[in-house]
């Protein structure tokens, strides 16, 4: 494989892009029109929502999801459709539920994190310590947090990128693990989210090494805003936080593969993937069966159009949602294979409005008819590194290329990880418009006449 790198000054590209040589394949405009006609991504999200509904990672309803998924590739026409068993460890959530007991006592809406630590059956009582940012968590004494429960804010906002996730959301990465080395006999956060409805955003944590388990739980924003409030009064507020979960080990989950085997097998192989697993509040229409239901219907509409050059394999990863284990169970079984290029959908279903490029040196002819053919659809293309996603981080570390499709996220963090991911939410004229972006991306790289890397 060439050493990877970004495109630099695109639209410098674009302005020449009449002079590149195009590939003899199926016309862009008739893929797009095709496309944006495209009935198969909403049939496909709204069976696996109706018909399994929410499927945490590990659970017999995500193993349903895997039976559902394959009867329905196959029945679409998909070759080589197989489910790939992996096992691993499964957090299962049990009761959450808060109340303040003083000084002001009413009832808090709370949704405990994945691998939350349990309380006892009959909760805990404790006073609320309170810090506006994970920074203010981190630099407080020990003498400060322990033996009380901890309660970090933080002042995430929309955005059409969706990039204060990054930022905001290490509150809920980081900060237990961080109130337990400190003491703490738990930890509310307010929900990592951009709503005011007053239902809470659950979400994965990973422990760090050594540290011991704490109950820890996510707030709605308008309880956080209350809690905030309660405390501004300058009384102690005590809180009775109850979250009981339990962990077991070696439970199985797995990958969902199907195909539409290419003309040139040395050419490689295209990867379009989303994740099949959700949380268990909503049904996750937008997290992520609307990302299954997208890469199934433009793997399609390239085929209607003529067999590729290469293979698009769709890959639907189970167990993305509690660390990415679909992921690296693929990269295990398949990371040695030829792979051209990888993409991934995993941002719910607005509108596509910007592509992000990270291809092989000397390939900026293949980047500017991607972003030639995806124009018309009021997509642009920036001089930003494309960087995938969790179900393709393993081959993308390994160098393959990538091409993000980013979606419209200004809504997607009032709606990520809460129940209200049902799917209602999901704009059908905006699910055609990610499906035809998709089907012209693919088609050009499953049919580009150049060669790159191993292949």
């Amino acid at each position: 494989m060439q050493k990877i790198r970004s495109i630099p000054l695109l639209a410098a590209l674009l302005g020449s892009v009449t002079l590149l040589p195009l590939p003899a394949f199926a016309d862009s405009a008739a893929i797009r029109d095709a496309a944006l006609k495209d009935e198969v991504a909403m049939a496909f999200t709204e069976g696996l929502t109706t018909e399994v509904g929410p499927r945490p990672a590990g659970t017999p309803l995500e193993a349903r999801a895997r039976t559902w998924a394959v009867d329905r590739l196959k029945a679409l026409g998909f070759a080589n459709v197989r489910a790939e068993s992996y096992t691993m460890p499964v957090w299962l959530r049990g009761r959450d539920e808060a109340r303040v007991v003083s000084p002001f006592p009413q009832t808090l809406v709370v949704a405990a994190l994945g691998n939350s630590g349990s309380t006892p059956e009959k909760g805990i009582d404790g006073e609320i310590v309170y810090f506006p940012t994970l920074a203010d968590l981190e630099a407080a004494p020990e003498s400060a947090v322990r033996g009380k429960i901890a309660f970090v804010s933080h002042d995430m906002r929309a955005a059409q990128d969706g990039s204060g996730y990054g930022y905001f959301g290490a509150a809920r990465r980081q900060g237990p693990s961080i109130a337990s080395r400190k003491g703490a006999i738990g930890i509310l956060i307010r929900s990592i989210g951009t709503d005011h409805h007053r239902v809470p955003h659950t979400g994965v944590q990973m422990w760090a090494e050594g540290v011991q388990p704490i109950p820890a739980g996510a707030l709605t924003v308008p309880d956080a805003e209350q809690l905030v409030r309660m405390v501004s009064r300058g009384q102690p507020v005590r809180v009775h936080l109850t979250l009981t979960s339990r962990t077991l080990k070696d439970q199985p989950s797995g990958n969902v593969i199907g195909e539409i085997p290419g003309s040139d097998p040395g050419a490689g192989i295209v990867v379009a993937a989303c994740h099949l697993d959700s949380w268990d509040q909503g049904t996750g229409a937008i997290d992520d069966a609307s990302g299954c239901g997208i890469v199934t219907a433009a793997a399609l509409q390239v085929a209607k159009a003529g067999t590729p050059r290469r293979t698009i394999r769709v890959l639907l990863a189970g167990a993305e949602e509690v660390g990415g284990n679909g992921g690296r169970a693929y990269f295990t079984a398949h990371g040695k294979e030829p792979h051209a290029l990888v993409m991934e959908s995993d941002f719910g279903a607005d509108r596509v409005w910007r592509v992000d490029f990270k291809l092989p040196q000397g390939q900026e002819a293949l980047g500017a008819r991607v972003a030639k053919a995806l124009a018309p659809l009021g997509i642009t293309a920036s001089r930003l590194p494309a960087g995938g996603g969790s179900d393709i981080e393993p081959l993308v570390e390994a160098g393959i290329p990538v091409i993000d499709l980013q979606q419209d996220g200004t809504r997607y963090f009032d709606i990520h990880h809460t129940p209200d991911d049902t799917l209602d939410k999901i704009d059908p004229e905006q699910l055609r418009q990610n499906v035809a972006a998709w089907a012209l991306t693919l088609n050009e790289v499953a049919n580009a006449p150049e060669t790159w890397g191993k292949n």
